[in-house]
């Protein structure tokens, strides 16, 4: 048995270890979840039969917290492309292990971005129309083709690298349950591990990591575009796109951030998600958000020394008025704070950059929440003659359940997805293992 083989043994038996475990502490958060959905679900059940008048959408505040938690999502399933696919073709070899991490988080965060439009409609057994009827002149129409194309590619780039790994357990989890055991055996293609199954594999991946991009990049520019074609103060932007894909880069490495600290606590994976993956993810949550600054500098600065009278009126509502406590506070603890900390190396440790990246992904929520709300309170024709309750948008009971519905399924999803497939790709990690020991070894020589 040779040194490589005995690593690659050691890489797929610390890999698949975690499988083998269903501690009492992830059965009691799993039921917390499921409650928490069915919570959300009664709640749907009931906006559904009385109709969105249970919101607090009203005539001007039409868009509420389902379109800012719409928005956040796309956000959030961006970082797929940027470590499945970015990374990869610039050669950075360090980000391996976190590709599983990664793609999870997108398949779970485009299906909620999915789900919380059809949440929005009060009409949702006519979402057909927008493909039987829908008119290419609306950006409507656009979203819900990119949302769902960016789906299916997220699924496939998340499944082909689960191959070879689904083949293993296929293998090695003999003590499975028939039903899992079932799932390995179909799933797996009847993967063999010959040279002609490896490179028609690695040629699909290819294929699909270069294909994801353009999708992943359109999907929220797109989504920008629905707020930027329209003529209202704090929307009508040019920079929206760019603006919306470098703060979805900042949201989504958060949320890998957040991921990889709970994954390597929970399974005890130190050796293969360690001290210099978080130092270099920091390093990356460092960057996208100098450039996701700099957006909001363009974002404020420039409407700001115009200050015409409506975007006046925004801007001095967010900078001084009602709004101005979550402005001033999403800016400085979800974004400039962030920044400073993460310039020092101990402040890319496991942990603090773990509560760093709590913050900024709370902050790129509130966000989306002051990009999607307040600019509606300054409209073309002033607002009169209707009710107090018009003048402003606070969420409700129900709002706010389903949204925390969304949520609890997202984490329920890749919980799920962990505890039947390894979140460490096992090929993968141990191909780059060996061509790493290939390498240094050649280097002695």
């Amino acid at each position: 048995m040779t040194t490589e083989t005995k690593k690659f043994e050691q890489i797929r038996e610390d890999l698949i270890r975690p499988l083998h475990k269903n501690t009492f502490g992830n059965q009691v958060w799993i039921r917390v979840l499921i409650i928490m959905i069915l919570l959300a679900a009664f709640a749907y059940g009931h906006q559904l039969m009385t109709g969105l008048g249970l919101t607090a959408m009203r005539d001007y505040s039409s868009w509420g917290l389902y379109i800012a938690s719409f928005v956040f999502w796309v956000a959030v399933s961006l970082i797929g492309s940027l470590i499945s696919a970015v990374l990869k073709l610039l050669d950075q070899k360090w980000s391996t292990p976190l590709t599983r991490i990664s793609e999870l988080i997108a398949l779970a965060a485009i299906a909620m971005a999915g789900a919380t439009i059809v949440i929005d409609m009060g009409r949702p057994d006519r979402v057909l129309n927008i493909v039987l009827n829908g008119r290419l002149s609306s950006p409507i129409v656009w979203d819900f083709f990119v949302v769902n194309t960016y789906l299916v590619i997220s699924l496939i780039l998340l499944y082909l690298p689960l191959i070879p790994d689904i083949a293993i357990l296929r293998d090695r989890m003999t003590d499975a349950p028939k039903w899992q055991r079932k799932l390995y055996e179909v799933l797996a293609l009847n993967w063999q591990g010959t040279k002609e199954q490896w490179a028609l594999l690695k040629k699909s991946m290819k294929i699909m990591i270069i294909l994801i991009l353009p999708v992943a990049f359109s999907i929220h520019t797109v989504t920008s575009w629905l707020f930027a074609v329209n003529s209202r103060a704090g929307w009508h932007s040019t920079i929206f796109g760019p603006y919306f894909v470098a703060g979805a880069f900042v949201a989504g490495s958060a949320a890998v951030l957040i991921a990889m600290y709970v994954f390597r606590t929970r399974q005890k994976l130190q050796d293969y998600i360690t001290d210099d993956h978080f130092n270099k993810m920091g390093k990356l949550l460092f960057l996208t958000a100098m450039v996701y600054l700099y957006f909001n500098i363009n974002e404020y600065l420039v409407p700001g020394y115009a200050w015409s009278r409506l975007e006046g009126a925004h801007l001095h509502e967010l900078f001084f008025g009602q709004e101005a406590p979550s402005f001033w506070m999403t800016q400085i603890f979800g974004l400039v704070l962030p920044i400073i900390l993460l310039l020092f190396r101990p402040m890319r440790k496991p942990l603090p950059v773990f509560v760093i990246a709590i913050f900024v992904l709370i902050g790129a929520w509130a966000k989306r929440v002051l990009i999607v709300i307040p600019t509606q309170f300054h409209p073309q024709f002033p607002i009169q003659n209707v009710p107090e309750s018009f003048h402003h948008y606070v969420p409700t009971y129900t709002e706010l359940t389903i949204t925390l519905g969304t949520f609890a399924i997202a984490i329920l999803i890749i919980t799920l997805l962990v505890r039947v497939f390894p979140v460490v790709p096992i090929w993968e990690v141990a191909e780059e293992h060996e061509n790493h020991e290939a390498t240094a070894t050649k280097n002695i020589k």
